[in-house]
Order: C-alpha cells, then structure tokens, then sequence
C-alpha cells in the first residue's frame, strides 16, 4: 500500500514537472477558465502515459516545491465533471494529504490518473478549447496536439520506482496513529484496525440534538496511506461502524428567520475487503428545502443591495453584517428554489466577502462546497 504523503515527497524531489507528473498552487474548478484548465492538464496527462498513472499535486509552490496546502476539497463527484466533459475519461482520483507542518483546514490535494488504452479529448467546447481537442504533455507543458503514430510508453519505470519507494510499513503507520491521537488530544480521537490490516482515525465534538448524536470539527484519516477522508470545521456528521466498514452521513444545518434544521446531504462508507482492499461509495442523500416564495423574494433583494453595498465600499450597519453572513447560505437556498440567477450572484460575491471576512468566506465556502455536490450529482 502506498502512503501518500511519501509519494508526494518522492514526485517533488523528482526533478521537475514533467510528462508524468504536475504541479499546481492551487486549482479552481468552480469557474469555466479553472474547470477548462483542470480538464486539459488531466486529458494531457492520460495521453502521455499510456502505461503507468500520473499524477497532479495541488498546494505547492511552483518556484521552490514548498508546500503551503490548500483547503479539503471533497473529490466526491469529480470524476462526473471529467465524464461530462472528456471522451475515453481515465479513472480520476482526488486525495487529501494532511502534512504536520500545516495548520487543520490545510491539505495537499493528489490527483491520481489511471492509465487507459485510447486517446482522451474534448468532448465539448468550454472556455476556450474546442470539442474535440486532444492535448499531451511536452515536458512541463499540456499542449494541443495531432498524433497519428502509436505513443511511446517511456515513463512507466521511472513511476514504478517512485511508487515503490513511497510503499507503507509499520513505523509510518504507527507514526501516523500517534500523531493523529496526540494532535486531536481535544477532540475525543478514536482509531480502529479493520481487516487487521486498516487503521482508521478519527475524532470530533459530540453535540446531542434530541435523540440524535452528531459531531463537528470531524477529522477522520485512513493512516495506512496517510489520507485524509474528512474534514470540516463547520459540518455536523454522524458516524457509525462495524467490523466491515465505516460510514458517515453529512448534515447541513439551513433556515430562514432563525427557524433552522438539519438536513441529511451526503452517505459516505468505506467498505474493507479480505484482499487487503477497500472502496469509498457516496451517495447524495440531500432534498433541497422549499420555502415561501415572497420570502424568499425578499431576502434574494436583500443579500443584492447587499452586495452592492459590498461592491461600492460602502460601509455596513450591525443588521447588514449579520444579514452578510447569511449571504452564502441564504443564495444557496434561493437557488435550489429555482432562483437561478442566485448560483451568479453567488459567485459574483465571492472577492467581496472573501476581502470583508474570514469567517463569511468560510460559510461562503461551505455552500459552494454543497452546491458542486448538488449539480454534479
């Protein structure tokens, strides 16, 4: 088994970006120009290596491999993204690689491509590539190409010894269930070996609502391979296990005018094999809410003026910050009650409440975090 965190170490000491492997600071695939990018880098990628995976690790400096992390970002749906929109998709994985040196929230995002045996292209036109473009990496570059002779495999050693240094033992596991429990000390952590071979951490703050139990600031952390399966510091999940699998469902706490409930948004289990194997199944689980209509009316004209507010500089009163916290979450439900202009406005907001606060930039990105698991479901 492979632990992540060394291959992620062994890709960035491995000379430069090249055919096989890529780097990024970050990756944005809530935007047309971020979502194109990300398609082309992941179709060059599968072409060049017809043999052997490649790799994408987000959350590095491109000038001196240091690596600053970026947010958990849940791959749940991301390969519907890359069969929406690719012809031949390769089998696309996206890992969250927690590193001590980085603060919770922060993670190295690893983008795994499977090998396949036929070319990948466009299917679509988005932003400014063309239907039908087929791209192949030159050294560190993805670039459109036309080949029509055979495709030489020259990399697949090279990544088999990469891989093979960064394969697990006990000590890093042992390593790694130490660091969780000590690093979690406050947060009630537990671990359980599973197949006698899987150890799975986690921890977080019990919260009993009526007869349901429910944790928030949830970690939970597959140590054998050192990746991180769940994070949030704002989620509230239940957590249920047995000798077989581990399951947690995600709620999401919406209302309006104070009057609030939670609803169930996505399954996750991770099922453990005999064959010292595992697979993570998800399924979404979320009803969007229906609300009064002239309400909703209302508060959709409130957060636009707001907004504006926000563009124009206009300083807010103590019942506009409040309402501009809300601002995310309230877009959120317009849009999932047919206001479909409220996913723009949304995303228009973004600079200016990242720009006014840190803790609505939080919220605001929780409900985008809900709204790609919503559209690509």
């Amino acid at each position: 088994m492979i632990n992540k965190r060394l291959l992620i170490k062994h890709l960035l000491a491995h000379n430069d970006e090249n055919s096989f492997y890529d780097k990024k600071r970050k990756i944005d695939i809530s935007q047309k120009e971020g979502k194109a990018k990300f398609l082309k880098h992941i179709c060059a990628l599968s072409n060049s290596n017809p043999k052997n995976n490649s790799y994408i690790v987000i959350g590095v400096e491109d000038e001196d491999n240091n690596i600053v992390g970026v947010d958990f970002f849940d791959d749940s749906k991301i390969q519907n993204l890359i069969n929406a929109y690719l012809t031949n998709p390769p089998i696309v994985q996206y890992e969250n690689i927690p590193f001590p040196h980085l603060p919770d929230h922060k993670v190295v995002g690893l983008v795994t491509i499977r090998p396949i045996d036929s070319i990948t292209s466009l299917r679509k036109n988005i932003w400014k590539y063309y239907g039908g473009s087929v791209f192949f990496r030159d050294g560190s570059i993805s670039m459109p190409k036309v080949f029509d002779i055979e495709i030489t495999d020259t990399n697949s050693k090279i990544v088999e010894s990469i891989e093979n240094h960064a394969q697990n033992n006990i000590e890093h596991t042992l390593n790694g269930v130490f660091d969780f429990m000590n690093n979690r000390v406050d947060f009630n952590p537990k671990y359980k070996v599973f197949k006698e071979y899987f150890v799975m951490c986690w921890s977080g703050k019990k919260k009993v609502v009526k007869t349901e139990t429910f944790f928030s600031r949830v970690d939970i952390e597959l140590i054998n391979e050192q990746v991180r399966l769940f994070f949030s510091a704002l989620d509230e999940v239940s957590i249920t296990y047995n000798d077989d699998s581990f399951s947690i469902i995600e709620y999401v706490n919406l209302g309006l005018q104070n009057k609030f409930k939670y609803y169930p948004l996505e399954k996750t289990t991770i099922r453990f094999e005999d064959n010292a194997s595992y697979s993570i199944d998800s399924k979404l689980l979320f009803e969007p809410p229906q609300f009064d209509k002239k309400t909703l009316h209302h508060i959709y004209n409130t957060n636009n003026a707001l907004l504006e507010k926000l563009k124009k500089n206009i300083t807010l009163t103590k019942s506009e910050e409040f309402d501009l916290q809300n601002l995310p979450a309230t877009y959120l439900i317009c849009y999932l009650n047919l206001f479909h202009d409220a996913k723009n406005k949304l995303n228009e907001a973004k600079p200016y409440i990242k720009a006014y606060s840190r803790k609505t930039y939080n919220l605001y990105k929780e409900s985008i975090r809900i709204l790609r698991k919503v559209k690509y479901s």
